[in-house]
């Protein structure tokens, strides 16, 4: 990987976005402040990543495979989550969230993806009722499947660190198929993702 910079973002308000996702989260604002001040900012990578051949659900219940579900030519925004965290978690599908609403109609020509690090737990109707409560669009997917199909994908990604409590915030961008991939260690803010999101599409205009 190359192209390494840091960036630092408030610490504070990426605290106060882990209370906002999960119902219950109240109990774990300690967990999730301590996650948010013990890695303030993001570091930005660039790599090529060899995508596997692996099934994985929908939450409309189709069964897709993998990688051909992310090349339909849309530039792609990729992260691994789980319903019931409530430290990392919440901030990156807030953050998500965000970045689809500031989009506004531009959104339906950029392909989200969210991979369940949980699939024993986070069946399509949880990943469904998760993604309504982020009030998800229909290009923000949310995919579940077996473990050993999630943990190949994460493997695959260089984001697999042994068990969900181990779960690092990382975000992953795309132009194109074939393109690199954008790695955004850390907590980048919607204004950062975005930036690295136009960023990406005036390179692949050029």
């Amino acid at each position: 990987m190359s192209s390494i910079r840091m960036l630092f973002p408030l610490a504070a308000a990426l605290a106060a976005l882990a209370m906002i996702a999960t119902p219950g989260a109240a109990h774990e604002h300690h967990d999730a402040q301590h996650h948010a001040e013990a890695a303030p900012g993001y570091a930005r990578m660039v790599g090529n990543y060899r995508l596997p051949q692996v099934s994985l659900q929908r939450t409309d219940g189709a069964a897709v495979k993998f990688p051909q579900e992310l090349d339909d030519g849309r530039p792609v925004m990729l992260n691994f989550i789980y319903v019931t965290c409530t430290a990392v978690c919440p901030i990156l599908s807030q953050t998500f969230a965000e970045v689809q609403r500031r989009l506004g109609p531009e959104s339906a020509r950029v392909h989200m993806v969210s991979i369940t690090i949980d699939p024993e737990e986070d069946t399509v109707q949880e990943m469904a009722a998760y993604a309504k409560r982020l009030d998800a669009g229909r290009q923000w997917g949310f995919y579940t499947g077996t473990l050993a199909a999630s943990v190949t994908m994460q493997k695959a990604f260089q984001a697999y660190f042994g068990d969900k409590m181990h779960h690092r915030p990382i975000t992953f961008l795309r132009a194109a198929p074939g393109q690199p991939w954008v790695r955004l260690e850390g907590f980048a803010s919607p204004d950062e993702v975005l930036a690295e999101y136009r960023q990406l599409i005036a390179q692949q205009q050029h």
